[in-house]
């Protein structure tokens, strides 16, 4: 990337974060508004228990890092993988790109501690994939937890199966992909013409975005990265432990906002409901999947039984107040990476 084009890509990167920002609040006014009227009405001893919930969440983020880096032969401090961890938040909050922009934001960001694109990509997609693994047992515990309760009904049998059997297609899918240099080679490459037409219908003059030989050549990398997890596959136990541990952080966060109503719901329905909202929320063309996110939480949560009212005032509460601990500690780390060209040691 030559020096001319930088600063643009920096602005753009910039701009992308305000509008990311600005689309938020204003598609959260109304419950934004709501939720000041209610703030009489909470303990906020409880909801404060958020913030150590979020600071353990980052921190199961930074050491998971640590460990996919280590496997890959690359050493990394752990206050740099917190740090990115949280500008990672940031971008994935304002770029409604089903994660797909994080993962070019995190693989651009490692080369600022000497690790390729290619490994903070595999990174990535390791991270998604253990998480994604690490859930499944959750989700089982959560449908059990409901039928103890007889808060099992048809939809939501049909949900969890749904669910699970997703998350089981998905996993089995990616290493299908990752396994062989053709198939990867093949599948990623078409996924990078169909981006350099969607970028030359913005930009016409764009004759090739991303060069496909380039691309091809990081995909091997990834590949033969690939291999090196699969090698050493016992050493993904703590990396698996770390996503386990962050899957769990972030269901006694939403629960957390049930205490601070004085309710005591069904820890079932709050593992579901997580599971359905984040999932649908990738499809979301709104950041951070404003609407989609907040509507299946609070239909999933009615189903199992909890009040609407209720329901609908948690998630929009949950949702505010990890926002409100999130957003701003990523933006300025952001800003910083976006300051300092992103490639820059830190």
């Amino acid at each position: 990337m030559s020096n001319s084009k930088g600063p643009k890509w920096r602005l753009y990167l910039t701009l992308a974060g305000f509008a990311g920002l600005a689309m938020l609040v204003y598609g959260l006014r109304h419950q934004i508004l709501e939720a000041v009227r209610e703030l009489g009405n909470i303990n906020a001893v409880a909801l404060l228990l958020i913030i150590p919930l979020k600071f353990l969440n980052y921190d199961a983020y930074a050491r998971l890092y640590r460990g996919l880096f280590a496997v890959l032969g690359n050493k990394v401090e752990y206050w740099q993988m917190y740090r990115l961890s949280l500008e990672l938040n940031f971008v994935n909050y304002i770029l409604p790109s089903a994660g797909i922009s994080g993962i070019s934001y995190f693989g651009l960001r490692s080369r600022a501690y000497g690790i390729s694109a290619s490994k903070g990509t595999l990174a990535q997609f390791a991270k998604m994939l253990l998480l994604y693994v690490s859930y499944q047992p959750l989700l089982i515990i959560g449908l059990v937890l409901l039928a103890m309760r007889n808060h099992v009904n048809d939809l939501v049998l049909i949900t969890a199966a749904s669910l699970i059997t997703l998350l089981i297609a998905g996993t089995l899918f990616s290493i299908y992909m990752i396994e062989s240099r053709r198939r990867i080679r093949t599948f990623l490459t078409f996924m990078t013409k169909i981006l350099n037409v969607l970028i030359k219908l913005v930009q016409p003059r764009k004759k090739e975005a991303i060069n496909i030989a380039g691309a091809q050549a990081a995909f091997d990398e990834l590949h033969d990265n690939y291999r090196l997890y699969k090698k050493n596959w016992r050493d993904l136990k703590w990396p698996f432990i770390h996503t386990t541990f962050a899957n769990l952080t972030e269901i006694a966060s939403l629960y957390v906002v049930y205490l601070a109503f004085d309710q005591f719901v069904n820890l079932g329905a709050v593992i579901l409901a997580y599971a359905v909202a984040n999932f649908a929320g990738l499809i979301s063309v709104l950041p951070a999947g404003i609407g989609i996110y907040e509507g299946l939480m609070t239909g999933v949560l009615v189903a199992t039984g909890i009040p609407a009212g209720l329901s609908l005032s948690v998630t929009i509460m949950f949702r505010l107040v990890t926002m409100a601990i999130q957003l701003p500690p990523g933006y300025l780390l952001y800003q910083r990476a976006v300051d300092n060209g992103l490639r820059s040691k830190s």
